[in-house]
C-alpha cells in the first residue's frame, strides 16, 4: 500500500497540493485528459521550477481559454488560493477583494457574472467517467467546503454559489489532486498540525481575522501547528483536503522514505512556501483504526427527518449510521441512532444529532477495528468499464465487490436487470484480478 505524509509546515493549498503530487511523480497527462472530459472550459495545466529559499520546487502553471473567435489563453482566478490583492470569488460565493499568499492574475470577463450551485458541481462530478476512487474522494472534498459555506452563510449547502472563475479553478485544483493521489495509487494520507497564519483579510463582509471564515470553519477537529507568520498560509482548498482526505493527523512515520515532492506557493516569506510531501511503501499488515461509536435513542421523529439526518451524516464524514428499533421508557417504540466515525469528525456529527433531532444528549465511545486493505480496479465487461472494489488480507485478495452506483448507471443504460449485471461483472473481475 502506498502511503502519503503532508508535510503542511508552510501550510496548504489547492495548487500547491497538486503541484507537489506531480512533483512526486503524479503523471500530469493523466491529470489532464480526465479533467478535458469534465464540462468545464478549456484549460491549460502545466508545471514550472522555481527556488523558495533554496528548495528547488514545482508550480502550478493553470490558464484558461476564452471561447470567442480567437480563442485567446487567459490566465485563471484560482479563486480560493493565495496571491496579490484581487478581486475574485470565494468558496462563499461573492465577489470580493481578497489578499492571498498564492498569486494568480485575472482577466476572464466573459464569465463575470456566472455561478455555478455546489450542488452543480457535485452532479457533475458524480456523473463523470472519473476513477471510482478520484470521483469519491472529489465529492468529499466539496461538500467539506459546501458544508462549512451553508454553515456560515446559514443557508442549505446544495444551494451555495460558486462564482464560476473560483468554481473553474476549484474543480482543477480538487479533481486534479485527486487525480493524482490516483495516479500515484495512494491509499492511506497522513497529515502534520496545520498552520493558518495570522493577520486580517478583506472580504465582501469586511476585514476578518485569519483563518477565514470557510478555513476556519473546516479546520475544527483538525491539530493546527504554532507558526507564527503573518499571512494566510491555508486555503479553504487546502484546508479541506485535510479535513475530507486524511486518515490519521501526527508526525511523519517511522517508515523508509520512498519519494519527496516539492510544492511552491506563489508568494515569498522568510521561509520556504513550499508544501511538502512524502511517499511511503507500506507492507501489508492486519490493519487496525480508532473509530468513535455516536449513539442516541429518539421516540418523536419522523421517518423523514431520520432520512435526512442519515443523509446529513454521511455527507459530513460519518462512516456509517443505522437506525435500530427500540423500546423505551413506558414501553414506547423508539429507534436508536448509531453513527461511525473517524474521531476527528465527532465534534461537527454531535451537534448534528443535538442540534437537528429531538435528543436532549449523545453518548460517545471510543472503538476500534480490524479492516482490509482495499484497492479499486476498473474492470471491462461487456457493460463497458466497471469499478469493483479489491479487499486484501496480508496481501492476499479475499474478496470483490462490483460498485454499486457504476452497476446501477450500466443497467439503465442497457436496460437489464442490476442482478444480472452485478453477476457479469463478478464474474470478469474474478477473471481479472486473480484471487
Amino acid at each position: 500500500m502506498k502511503l502519503l505524509f503532508l508535510d503542511c509546515q508552510s501550510g496548504i493549498s489547492g495548487d500547491m497540493t497538486l503541484s507537489a503530487l506531480i512533483d512526486l511523480g503524479a503523471d500530469i497527462n493523466y491529470i489532464r485528459e480526465h479533467l478535458r472530459k469534465l464540462p468545464i472550459d478549456p484549460f491549460s495545466l502545466n508545471i514550472k521550477i522555481v527556488d523558495k529559499k533554496g528548495i528547488s520546487s514545482k508550480q502550478l502553471d493553470l490558464r484558461f481559454y476564452v471561447t470567442d473567435s480567437e480563442e485567446q489563453l487567459k490566465p485563471p482566478s484560482h479563486a480560493l488560493e493565495r496571491g496579490h490583492t484581487h478581486e475574485h470569488s470565494h468558496d462563499h460565493g461573492h465577489t470580493h477583494t481578497h489578499n492571498h499568499g498564492h498569486e494568480h492574475s485575472h482577466d476572464i470577463g466573459h464569465h463575470s457574472h456566472s455561478h455555478r450551485k455546489a450542488s452543480t458541481i457535485l452532479q457533475m462530478i458524480e456523473n463523470s467517467e472519473l476513477p471510482f476512487r478520484a470521483k469519491e474522494r472529489s465529492l468529499a472534498v466539496f461538500r467539506v467546503i459546501a458544508e462549512a459555506e451553508g454553515k456560515i452563510h446559514g443557508m442549505d449547502p446544495e444551494e451555495v454559489h460558486f462564482h464560476e472563475v473560483g468554481a473553474m479553478d476549484s474543480i482543477i485544483d480538487v479533481i486534479g489532486v485527486c487525480l493524482a493521489l490516483e495516479s500515484l495509487d495512494i491509499g492511506r494520507i497522513v497529515a502534520s498540525p496545520v498552520p493558518t497564519g495570522y493577520g486580517k483579510i478583506m472580504i465582501a463582509h469586511g476585514l476578518y481575522p485569519i483563518p477565514a471564515p470557510a478555513t476556519a470553519e473546516i479546520l475544527i477537529g483538525v491539530p493546527l501547528a504554532d507558526f507564527h507568520v503573518k499571512g494566510e498560509l491555508t486555503t479553504p482548498t487546502g484546508a479541506a483536503f485535510i479535513k475530507a482526505l486524511v486518515d490519521e493527523y501526527g508526525n511523519m512515520p517511522p517508515l523508509a522514505m520512498e519519494k519527496i515532492g516539492y510544492g511552491a506557493g506563489k508568494k515569498d516569506f522568510e521561509h520556504p512556501n513550499v508544501l511538502r510531501v512524502v511517499l511511503f511503501n507500506v507492507e501489508e499488515t492486519p490493519q487496525q483504526e480508532q473509530i468513535t461509536i455516536l449513539e442516541c435513542q429518539l421516540d418523536d421523529f419522523t421517518g423523514e427527518a431520520m432520512g435526512f439526518i442519515m443523509e446529513k451524516a454521511l455527507n459530513q464524514g460519518a462512516l456509517d449510521v443505522y437506525f435500530t428499533p427500540v423500546t423505551m421508557k413506558k414501553s414506547r417504540p423508539g429507534t436508536l441512532i448509531t453513527i461511525l466515525t473517524k474521531p476527528e469528525n465527532t465534534f461537527v456529527l454531535e451537534e448534528l444529532l443535538l442540534r437537528e433531532t429531538s435528543t436532549f444528549g449523545v453518548r460517545k465511545s471510543e472503538w476500534s477495528r480490524r479492516i482490509l486493505s482495499r484497492e479499486f480496479k476498473e474492470i471491462q465487461t461487456v457493460y463497458g468499464k466497471i469499478t469493483v472494489k479489491v479487499g486484501m488480507l496480508e496481501g492476499e485478495i479475499i474478496k470483490i465487490y462490483p460498485e454499486y452506483e457504476d452497476v446501477k448507471k450500466a443497467a439503465y443504460q442497457y436496460d437489464v436487470p442490476f442482478v444480472d449485471v452485478y453477476l457479469v461483472v463478478q464474474q470478469a473481475a474474478r477473471e481479472q484480478v486473480i484471487i
